[in-house]
């Protein structure tokens, strides 16, 4: 995740040795085995070098999606489906993992503010089976939250691997897949958000997501619906409100869908 307030990638928390320093969801959960279909990646330079750390969602067997401040400027991608820290470490992070991939970014993405366009796929070099997928909202679906009352009763489940914690001097940071349930604070209101992104809670109460958890799924309410993928935060404690962009807008699911029908 990005904190609006830079334009560089704050949320690309270089990935030191075998250590990486990036974070996800807080205050949330452990997830076990409630979301296999999301992944820990890895970017890599083209010499293989470790660069950051996101999340994201298989949404075919060979598609992976992520946010497009994830990809943007990688190489190559290494992926992780476990759902523990010890597992992901013993195997192969963060050089090789379960499944590498081509990344590839909306072509829109560095032409303006990075939250406008932030969406971004892998390629799986081969296929990747899984029992069920994320799938893609319908066109303009979320739209019809604007309109609903009691927006603490619209809820997202957000899933992403890292950092628990943060404050001024503390951090908890693992890379267990976590999950948690923020519900919907904005939608469709001028600003920065626009109609591209909404932003969502996060609090100790809801949980929310953090830096490194970039690129990982909200779903719509229980369900498997990539309502959009983590993208920003407003302060530099994760605090207050996360920004996700949207993914059921035209621009996102022109994108995304081709990938689906190669």
């Amino acid at each position: 995740m990005k904190k609006v307030t830079i334009a560089i990638l704050l949320a690309f928390i270089l990935v030191l040795s075998t250590v990486g320093l990036a974070s996800a969801i807080t205050d949330g959960e452990y997830d076990g085995d409630g979301h296999p279909f999301v992944g820990l990646m890895i970017a890599q330079d083209a010499n293989g070098t470790p660069m950051w750390r996101c999340s994201g969602t298989l949404i075919s067997e060979t598609v992976f999606l992520t946010a497009g401040h994830c990809t943007y400027g990688a190489d190559h991608v290494e992926i992780w489906f476990y759902n523990n820290e010890a597992d992901v470490r013993a195997n192969g992070y963060p050089w090789v993992g379960q499944v590498g991939g081509t990344p590839y970014t909306h072509s829109d993405y560095p032409t303006a503010s990075f939250v406008v366009h932030d969406v971004g796929v892998v390629v799986l070099d081969e296929a990747y089976p899984m029992a069920e997928y994320g799938e893609l909202p319908q066109l303009n679906q979320l739209d019809a939250l604007k309109t609903k009352r009691g927006k603490q009763e619209i809820t997202f489940t957000a899933v992403g691997y890292g950092l628990q914690k943060i404050n001024p001097v503390f951090e908890e940071r693992r890379l267990d897949r976590m999950v948690a349930t923020p519900h919907l604070i904005q939608i469709n209101v001028p600003g920065f958000t626009g109609d591209f992104s909404m932003l969502l809670s996060n609090n100790a109460s809801t949980g929310g997501t953090c830096f490194g958890d970039s690129g990982g799924p909200n779903f719509l309410g229980d369900s498997n619906v990539v309502a959009g993928v983590t993208s920003f935060g407003i302060n530099g404690n994760c605090a207050g409100t996360g920004g996700v962009f949207r993914m059921d807008r035209q621009t996102a699911l022109d994108f995304v869908t081709p990938f689906l029908d190669e």
